[in-house]
């Protein structure tokens, strides 16, 4: 990443710009690089660099997302609501992304509340919501380890894709907005019914009960 950046002066200077609170990151990155002129290594170097982003670009075009990412195009809504009771709940989405989860809750549920970090999906979600009439979803602000909501406001917390780099934190912040006797709900997406992780899985070493279609569930008792 380093010597991409040092390679490409302009793409730097964005970078610092569009995300200044990593800045610090973006400039440590360039300097501990090594200084490379050779063109096929920089050249290298872009190509890892964009690879290993790829998922982050795809996430901020959400009009592709159901086009290519395979647990949107060939997930089953039903297998949702296989895992709780949703009829008149308060629901929260958390990493909603472009709305999975998030509008098939809201067919049955009270209220739905999308909780996603990116502006691009929130202002999707939100022009579907307008463009639909949908009145029962209320997209937010917010990142899995900071939820903008008060203890204990949750029925549902549910997610896809979001847990995994700080389990504990992660979990915590999870269970402290739901409600006791509440669930908390991790739906991949999965197209498949395989039982495709293992039974150490580490949602499954903290309580979490697997299910096919890689969705894992547990009750919160407070």
């Amino acid at each position: 990443m380093g010597i991409a950046l040092n390679a490409n002066p302009v793409v730097k200077w964005y970078l610092t710009h569009r995300c200044p609170e990593c800045t610090h990151i973006i400039e440590e990155l360039a300097l501990n690089a090594e200084k490379v002129k050779d063109a096929e290594q920089i050249r290298n170097a872009e190509n890892y660099a964009l690879m290993s982003v790829e998922d982050f670009i795809i996430y901020t075009t959400p009009e592709l997302m159901a086009e290519t990412c395979y647990f949107i195009s060939s997930w089953n809504k039903a297998h949702l609501f296989e895992l709780a009771d949703f009829e008149s709940k308060t629901v929260l989405d958390v990493g909603a992304g472009s709305g999975r989860l998030t509008f098939a809750a809201a067919e049955q549920a009270a209220w739905v509340y999308a909780s996603e970090p990116v502006g691009t999906l929130r202002e999707y979600m939100r022009d579907k919501i307008k463009r639909e009439n949908i009145k029962n979803i209320r997209v937010v602000d917010g990142l899995v380890l900071e939820l903008p909501f008060p203890d204990n406001t949750f029925d549902i917390v549910m997610s896809g894709h979001v847990v995994g780099d700080f389990w504990e934190d992660e979990i915590a912040e999870l269970t402290r907005v739901c409600k006791s006797d509440g669930w908390l709900l991790d739906c991949p997406g999965a197209a498949e019914p395989t039982f495709v992780r293992q039974q150490d899985d580490e949602l499954v070493k903290r309580g979490w009960e697997p299910l096919f279609y890689d969705r894992y569930r547990k009750q919160v008792i407070k």
